[in-house]
């Protein structure tokens, strides 16, 4: 699989130019040799379909191997990107298909999970346009192109980031009524990735949301001043005389606070469910590596979990691990 290599730009003139420009150059960042064995193998899963493979997650930020890998396939279309039509239908009926990759490289056991999105639908969901906050909650974090089809694919994964980040932004602005001072920085993405972990159910250790900004501040600090340009730039906020900020276009879908928002949620769970493979031994080890709580599931747990897991979802329930 090859990488296309990023041209030249031209000087960026506006403030969406200057920020899709800097993530263009943060998108080329070099990944690990693992990283790179696991796009390999999503991008042959998925052929020819496959637009752009972007990694991102605490793997890219802390450069580490340790822990799984997060990814995501941006496709042409779902129906090209499977073998199996039912497959292609539900990735398009909720959006995205998330699967389980387990790989060896090296004698060493990489663990990877991946989601498939069409380019369109990433395009709707950075933009904020669907009830799942979690697409643009994730790619307005890092993000590095482990694979990228072409320079219009890289172009369009790096639109797409932009968007999610300004999407973050106009988020954490609606919920301050009184407006923000630029030199809050830490607070309001601390605050948007508290709301979109919430939006979701996760078993995660108290902190992991804040550790996203506490990996990399200067970056976070950059791209938010970055986005403001933007968005002051087009008029979708506003500032006041006092220096506070404040949205003048909010997002017709808060995060995770609907009604239709929180049952998308739960039938993404249960289609990832349905995805995943074999997801009990995942599951459970992601709980006692973020919570500290094991568990053990019996081989007929493991085998049908809808039949005989509830036991332990339970118990994982009351643990608190799931919030």
């Amino acid at each position: 699989m090859k990488v296309v290599e990023r041209s030249a730009t031209k000087p960026a003139t506006s403030a969406r130019a200057r920020l899709i420009q800097s993530l263009a150059h943060e998108l080329g960042v070099p990944i690990s040799d693992d990283a790179s064995a696991l796009a390999r193998e999503i991008g042959a899963r998925h052929g020819k379909a496959v637009a752009a493979i972007a990694f991102y997650g605490s793997c890219l930020r802390r450069r580490t191997s340790e822990g799984v890998h997060d990814f995501y396939a941006i496709v042409d279309d779902y129906r090209s990107a499977y073998r199996s039509a039912a497959l292609a239908a539900a990735n398009a009926l909720l959006p995205p298909n998330v699967f389980y990759l387990e790989l060896d490289n090296g004698g060493r056991r990489l663990r990877a999970k991946y989601a498939v999105v069409s380019r369109v639908d990433l395009a709707r969901a950075c933009r904020g346009e669907t009830h799942r906050a979690g697409t643009w909650a994730r790619f307005a974090q890092p993000v590095a192109t482990a694979f990228a089809r072409d320079a219009s694919a890289r172009d369009a994964l790096a639109g797409a980031c932009a968007e999610a980040i300004c999407t973050a932004l106009r988020a954490g602005l609606a919920t301050r009524a009184q407006g923000w001072q630029p030199a809050e920085s830490r607070a309001l993405w601390c605050e948007i990735f508290r709301a979109t972990y919430a939006a979701e159910l996760r078993p995660e250790r108290v902190g992991a949301s804040d550790a996203i900004y506490a990996d990399q501040p200067a970056r976070f600090d950059a791209r938010l001043a970055d986005a403001l340009a933007v968005l002051l730039e087009s008029g979708a906020v506003e500032c006041s005389s006092n220096g506070a900020v404040r949205v003048r276009t909010p997002l017709a879908r808060a995060p995770g606070r609907s009604t239709a928002a929180k049952w998308i949620g739960a039938l993404q769970l249960a289609k990832t469910a349905a995805t995943f493979g074999d997801w009990v031994p995942y599951a459970l080890w992601k709980v006692e590596r973020h919570s500290g709580i094991h568990l053990e599931a019996s081989e007929r747990q493991r085998r049908h979990p809808w039949l005989f897991g509830w036991p332990l979802l339970f118990r994982v329930w009351r643990s608190g691990a799931l919030r």
